[in-house]
């Protein structure tokens, strides 16, 4: 792809975040949605994508409670959470912060996991200096 010709993803991704909405790139190859956008495809490695707006909604997949050297105190300020892989009701995968599982909960939800139960979760997007970010929280 020409470097005139590529989009501003990481602004039009953050500007969406601010108004509720959840943006991709779908893949005008074999159709995989990349979110967080990227350019180009990682399921075929195809250089066309296109602007796709995704529910936000999915499941989680794993996840690990932080432990004092990487809490982070402005999340606690949010609320009890820990870090954990999400995959989207559109099909993409990623690591996300996810507000709801505490310590005393972790090992219900684990176990919840283990035995092949779904733990659904849903946006949550917090306002941070100059920009929002992506969170999720437990259904």
């Amino acid at each position: 792809m020409q470097l005139e010709k590529m989009e501003p993803i990481v602004k039009k991704f953050y500007e969406g975040l601010a108004e509720g909405k959840f943006y991709g790139r779908r893949c005008l190859e074999c159709g995989a949605i990349e979110f967080p956008p990227h350019l180009a495809c990682n399921a075929c490695g195809y250089h066309e994508t296109e602007w796709c707006e995704v529910s936000g909604h999915g499941h989680l997949i794993d996840f690990t409670v932080p432990g004092p050297q990487n809490d982070k105190p402005y999340l606690r300020e949010v609320g009890k959470y820990a870090y954990g892989a999400v995959e989207l009701d559109e099909g993409p995968q990623y690591t996300y912060v996810i507000f709801g599982i505490t310590k005393k909960k972790a090992p219900e939800i684990r176990a919840r996991l283990m035995a092949g139960e779904t733990v659904g979760v849903h946006p949550k997007v917090i306002e941070r200096p100059g920009y929002h970010e992506l969170c999720f929280e437990l259904d």
